[in-house]
């Protein structure tokens, strides 16, 4: 124990070691039983079963808030939780995009949280390598917070004017490179991300990518997208590299869980891309506002999030009251 102890108070980032192992231990644990207990096999995710997993993760992420809080004091506290709302508020654009992605390649249910768990574990590494160049950049040149302020704003402004644009699934670029340089079936084949079949040209065994691999790098192409902006975002928080990774982490592992729910009825949120371009506008402003009025407290910046995106969720519940569910998405 004496051999490990200096490797494990030793400061990586800001934070001991061992709270970073920590972390990794309950990320671990709760991929492990989500895949191992709960969904050893393919099977169709109810609305119900979505959300009593999407609360499990929640509580997860809410308790480890706490102790951040008790332990790395209040100020990180409160940072962690506003970075959780904020990343979980932008991840929930992603439930759109997914969403197509899903109807586009005809991926069943049963199959989709496969897609959505492996989806996870690229997105674990992406974001810690992503947090970890944006906390070098912040460390070594202040500016770069201004760069991220002006670049929150801007998008915030062009989520606004484009809110009810509809993504081309079939135009994107990346699924036409991968079509030209990879083999891949006409069909899917089950659950299988490869399969090895003869080639229709050659009659040789060849191996061949599924529709659900493309889905996947798609998910995976989207999340890393949505981080152009969210990580941004959290940074004009707070730029402790444990609390930006940690509440993006555990932020994303409940949205995930709660896909199921959210896409059973994404018709109903018309109007929250309009909320999330103001969660945008008003995090890159802070950035510029600290030279005029000071650092916003975070208990403002929590506030201020809660309020938008929960106004833009009654409106949204409000106007489209009524309205039948679009198949499409579903």
């Amino acid at each position: 124990m004496d051999i490990l102890h200096p490797f494990l108070t030793a400061d990586f980032m800001g934070t001991p070691a061992w709270i970073w192992l920590a972390f990794v231990g309950i990320v671990v644990g709760l991929l492990a039983f989500d895949l191992g207990v709960l969904h050893k096999d393919d099977q169709e995710i109810g609305v119900r079963e979505s959300l009593l997993l999407s609360a499990g993760y929640i509580s997860v992420a809410l308790v480890f808030g706490a102790w951040v809080w008790w332990y790395l004091g209040a100020q990180s506290g409160m940072d962690y939780y506003t970075g959780f709302m904020i990343e979980k508020s932008l991840s929930m654009d992603n439930v759109f995009v997914i969403a197509l992605i899903f109807s586009f390649f005809a991926v069943p249910r049963q199959y989709q949280h496969r897609v959505l768990f492996w989806g996870i574990l690229g997105v674990i590494v992406l974001r810690a390598i992503m947090i970890a160049l944006g906390a070098t950049l912040v460390s070594q040149f202040s500016w770069v917070l201004y760069l991220f302020g002006a670049f929150l704003v801007f998008t915030g402004i062009k989520m606004w004017i484009i809110a009810d644009h509809v993504p081309d699934i079939a135009g994107n670029p990346l699924l036409k490179f991968l079509k030209r340089h990879m083999r891949v079936t006409e069909g899917l084949r089950g659950n299988a991300f490869w399969v090895r079949e003869p080639d229709p040209k050659t009659g040789k065994l060849e191996r061949f990518a599924t529709p659900l691999f493309l889905a996947l790098v798609l998910v995976e192409f989207v999340d890393l997208i949505f981080a152009v902006d969210s990580v941004p975002a959290i940074f004009a928080i707070t730029t402790d590299p444990f609390i930006v990774y940690t509440s993006n982490i555990f932020a994303i592992l409940g949205l995930r869980a709660l896909y199921f729910a959210l896409a059973a009825m994404i018709h109903r949120f018309k109007y929250l891309k309009y909320a999330l371009a103001l969660v945008l506008i008003f995090i890159g402003s802070k950035i510029f506002l600290v030279g005029i009025i000071g650092k916003i407290p975070a208990v403002v910046s929590l506030s201020v999030t809660f309020g938008l995106i929960a106004g833009g969720v009654l409106v949204s519940l409000w106007k489209t009251r009524g309205q039948p569910a679009e198949g499409a998405t579903v």
